[in-house]
């Protein structure tokens, strides 16, 4: 396994220890370092609030690897969806000003939208509207590395025949955010970035925080990064102007991002409405649990008490932002690599480390007698989920031999499974060897598509592979994961 020197770069030498231990701050360097070491992913910055203030904020790796460019703590990361909640906070605000309110129709600012006068600006912000997803896959397809404007994605996605009655269950559609943002500049009369900059980013104190869709990218910001399977890391190639707009536009420091979140636990930018209605979980006619409210993920910690939370991710770029106000701590951690491993492990962990701890469930008394039942059977897949094994199955052996049967993808992946893509899948499964097992490990529908997760069990180790079916069966994604490096 191949391991990356670690930069460290310092952001608030002063602030970084004021808060924090010198056992917790030296804790947090080793095990970031350790996951950064151990991903073999190019960087990840940090930063951590604790008591209501900034207390940590390092960068780790290289920004850019060659020629190598330490990462730094100042250095301005894309953030992909978790710009929706700058978004949603957006119209709270114009809400707040009486511009406009989260039950006012679409009809109202664009009738040309399918059933607009049935859908609400909050149905939009909650992912309830029923639009398909324009950016539903892990992959930037070849129509999105050309430019495009809001108002042909607007009018292209969002006038579809709906995927669900409005209201009617939760599906996550950066086509409504699009919507949203369009509405915002519609009813503000600014561009979206300067009601975001002035409203929200200057009043928190976000001096890093740009929107990419205006502002050009430097040659000293960091470089984002993916990967095919387990092989080498290249250069991604960025969407296209205006692919992001309202739906994962911004991008700033982990710093900075930590900055909003104090800006939500305090309420210095929303009223204590807005904000309730922000995080407040989005409710549907089934009763099934949605986990989120406008723009921003929503559930409970184990001590009962609010986790607000949200991942985001561009080409070449993962975010991930966890905010738990009662204990006033929130964690940014930011890296420029299309893996979401790593920010969610570390993510994951960091939370373990700074929450304080819970006292163990008191366990039931033990009945010697008793026989532990068996592991349930998992279930009898459908005809159509044995379908798509059987095909996720033969597209890993294909793979392997650099011949993937396109007659059985979508347009867009068959174009995407070719030239190097397809030469580092080849690399990476060559030595894998037969496969002896596949087992379906989950299954969701999204954006109209079925999302099938399974477990390879080859002679050579084991993958991952995250798949998107169209209905009639077409394979749409497929995503390999694995150790880099073997």
């Amino acid at each position: 396994m191949r391991r990356l020197s670690l930069a460290i770069a310092l952001c608030f030498p002063l602030a970084a220890s004021a808060q924090l231990s010198p056992d917790t701050e030296k804790a947090i360097d080793a095990l970031v370092a350790q996951q950064l070491a151990a991903s073999g992913e190019p960087s990840v910055s940090v930063a951590v609030a604790v008591d209501g203030k900034l207390a940590y904020a390092k960068a780790f790796g290289n920004a850019q690897l060659n020629p190598k460019l330490p990462a730094t703590a100042q250095m301005r990361y894309k953030i992909g969806s978790v710009s929706k909640q700058f978004v949603a906070a957006a119209v709270l605000l114009l809400a707040e000003d009486g511009k406009l309110s989260l039950d006012d129709k679409v009809a109202k600012f664009f009738p040309q939208l399918t059933r607009a006068r049935d859908i609400t600006v909050g149905q939009l912000l909650a992912h309830t509207a029923g639009y398909p997803d324009y950016y539903a896959l892990d992959y930037a397809t070849a129509a999105m590395h050309k430019p495009v404007t809001a108002d042909a994605l607007m009018n292209k996605y969002g006038r579809k025949p709906l995927g669900f009655a409005p209201g009617a269950r939760w599906d996550y559609s950066n086509t409504d955010y699009v919507i949203a943002g369009r509405i915002i500049e519609k009813v503000s009369g600014q561009p979206l970035e300067q009601f975001i900059g002035t409203r929200i980013l200057a009043k928190a104190g976000m001096t890093t925080a740009i929107d990419t869709g205006t502002s050009a990218w430097q040659t000293d910001d960091p470089l984002g990064y993916t990967r095919v399977a387990t092989g080498p890391l290249r250069v991604a190639i960025p969407e296209g102007p205006g692919w992001t707009f309202a739906a994962g536009q911004l991008a700033m420091s982990a710093s900075d991002l930590v900055r909003w979140d104090l800006a939500l636990i305090n309420n210095t930018i929303l009223t204590s409405s807005s904000r309730d209605k922000l995080v407040k979980e989005t409710v549907v006619p089934s009763g099934q649990e949605t986990h989120y409210g406008l723009g921003i993920g929503v559930d409970v910690a184990d001590d009962g008490s609010a986790r607000w939370s949200h991942m985001g991710g561009v080409s070449g770029f993962i975010a991930n932002n966890v905010i738990y106000p009662k204990h006033k701590l929130a964690i940014a951690v930011l890296t420029n690599t299309m893996d979401f491993r790593l920010g969610s492990g570390l993510q994951g962990a960091l939370e373990q480390m700074l929450l304080p701890a819970q006292p163990p469930a008191p366990e039931a008394a033990a009945d010697t007698k008793a026989t532990p039942p068996a592991p349930p059977a998992p279930p009898a897949l459908s005809k159509e989920a044995a379908r798509d094994c059987d095909h996720a199955k033969a597209m890993f052996v294909q793979l392997q031999a650099g011949k993937p049967e396109r007659k059985i993808m979508t347009a867009d992946l068959a174009a995407y499974f070719g030239g190097q893509v397809l030469a580092d899948l080849q690399a990476s499964l060559a030595n894998k060897g037969e496969v002896k097992a596949i087992d379906q490990l989950q299954e969701e529908e999204k954006a109209g598509m079925v999302m099938r997760m399974y477990r390879i069990q080859a002679a050579g180790g084991v993958m991952n592979v995250i798949t998107m079916f169209t209905k009639d069966g077409k394979l749409a994604q497929y995503s390999l994961y694995g150790k880099p490096g073997q």
